[in-house]
């Protein structure tokens, strides 16, 4: 008899019995799948606020049920950005009482996004706020000095994100922001004034009606103490400006909207710098309204730079069709191209 035959039937019945068990599987015995719930039962809110990896939202803005719930990010929505203003979906526990906790599932369409970046030379874009429409840019005429620069960074992330812009002049009192406004003088800007004990908060909330408005600015300009005056019970830090450096203190670390009337203001972390590394170089032109109109004189990939032969940007302001202040936007826009190029 070979050896391949002569097996114990024994050993047969042994090793069919081990051979026939199954590994248990750890995760449980349900299938796994690439195919998400639809949710269809999720409720829609507005983010007003994060902190750390907690989204405070409004459920049911507007009606009797209108309420604040707490919610964290589900995991399919690890690799995209949450930010205040975005509207969004909840399932779970969004009932907002103390101890419960939503999830979001969904981001909905965003009708703008507001972005800056590290610095020129940094594509990696940050979104700030989502669904705003307006930007009010606050500016102080002194005491930090006032950055023509730095607003008009502001100025091409307000038209690059298809906001429209509001100029707010602070402290008043100590300078006459008249030799600043100058440099804005070609772009039709709504400019509104303030200081020491004058808020006009009545004008600038009348602004606000009806509108989703960010509120940005250099540290120390005054934005936290204007929304306080619009919104009493914000309660958001004021910071005092060094008398050494002439710089603000970063006060507000977070950015969170606020009611006013029928509208809303996002306030934000003042900021020192504004990237644009994000922004298509072409962009630029629209928040130079002035130029934008000289420039359709010009031909065809014109870059508007000083090397730029046959630019009717530049003839124009050489030829004073923009007034005194022509040379001074030809300079601001050809800054901006240059840090981008």
């Amino acid at each position: 008899m070979s050896w391949l035959t002569d097996v114990d039937d024994d050993d047969d019945d042994k090793y069919a019995d081990y051979e026939a068990r199954s590994r248990p599987n750890p995760k449980g015995n349900r299938a796994r799948t690439k195919i998400r719930p639809e949710h269809n039962d999720a409720v829609t809110g507005r983010v007003f606020t994060v902190d750390r990896g907690r989204y405070s939202v409004l459920v049911g803005e507007g009606t009797p049920e209108e309420h604040e719930a707490t919610a964290s990010r589900a995991s399919e929505l690890r690799k995209q950005a949450i930010v205040t203003g975005d509207y969004v979906d909840l399932v779970g526990d969004t009932s907002g009482d103390e101890g419960s906790l939503s999830r979001i599932v969904r981001i909905q369409p965003r009708s703008t996004i507001l972005r800056r970046s590290a610095d020129d030379s940094d594509e990696v874009e940050r979104i700030i706020v989502a669904n705003a429409d307006q930007m009010l840019i606050v500016v102080a005429a002194a005491n930090p000095e006032p950055r023509p620069r730095l607003v008009d960074r502001y100025l091409v992330a307000a038209f690059d994100a298809g906001l429209e812009p509001i100029l707010c002049i602070t402290k008043t009192d100590l300078a006459d922001p008249a030799s600043f406004l100058a440099n804005f003088a070609g772009l039709d800007i709504t400019v509104v004034t303030s200081g020491f004990g004058a808020m006009p908060t009545d004008e600038i909330a009348a602004l606000l009606a009806g509108h989703t408005t960010v509120a940005v600015g250099h540290s120390g300009v005054g934005k936290s103490t204007m929304v306080n005056a619009l919104v009493p019970d914000a309660n958001r830090a004021i910071g005092r400006v060094n008398t050494v450096t002439g710089r603000g203190r970063h006060t507000s670390s977070s950015t969170i909207s606020y009611r006013v009337g029928d509208g809303w203001i996002i306030d934000t972390p003042g900021v020192r710098s504004f990237g644009l590394g994000h922004v298509n170089p072409d962009n630029i032109l629209k928040s130079f309204t002035d130029l934008a109109v000289l420039a359709m004189d010009c031909p065809r990939g014109c870059t508007h730079l000083p090397d730029a032969p046959d630019c009717a940007i530049m003839e124009g302001v050489e030829e004073g069709r923009l007034g005194e202040t022509g040379k001074l936007r030809l300079d601001s826009f050809q800054r901006l191209l240059a840090s981008l190029a």
